[in-house]
């Protein structure tokens, strides 16, 4: 099985909402799959972990930075990928804070036009409660455990 780096990003805004992508998949192999997911995507061949989070952060929501810091968190899992092989995939986090809450989506590809229904800043305690299936599924742990400050007002 292939080995997939990717590095995805843990958004937040000024108010401490969390950015999210919605994915519905209807014609490749997840179809019938609906989620959402952090920004992010796979290192391209000569790319560190850091240089493809800058890259897929400015693809996906044309937000600029030079550096994402170092990653704080890690997951590894098998996947499909939506042309229907599977790997393994090797997932690290950057946090970003960002000061607003624009989002472009003009660099986005075929594919995320095709699979991505929408974007929504979530606020944390409705993410907590939410009963949709959220990627990753430990994103407020992560969050809390990072920026070391209590996240939820239940």
């Amino acid at each position: 099985m292939r080995t997939r780096p990717s590095s995805r990003l843990l958004v937040t805004d000024a108010a401490g909402r969390i950015l999210l992508f919605h994915f519905s998949h209807s014609d490749d192999a997840l179809a019938g799959k609906s989620y959402w997911a952090t920004p992010g995507g796979a290192v391209e061949d000569n790319e560190t972990c850091e240089q493809a989070a800058v890259r897929e952060l400015y693809e996906e929501t044309g937000i600029r930075i030079d550096d994402p810091g170092r990653s704080v968190a890690e997951r590894t899992f098998s996947m499909r990928l939506p042309s229907g092989e599977e790997v393994l995939a090797v997932e690290r986090f950057f946090v970003v804070n960002v000061t607003g809450d624009d989002i472009n989506t003009a660099l986005w590809s075929a594919n995320e036009q095709r699979v991505i229904k929408r974007f929504h800043w979530w606020d944390r305690d409705a993410l907590y409660r939410s009963q949709e299936t959220i990627y990753p599924n430990d994103i407020l742990a992560i969050l809390q455990r990072v920026q070391g400050t209590h996240l939820l007002n239940i």
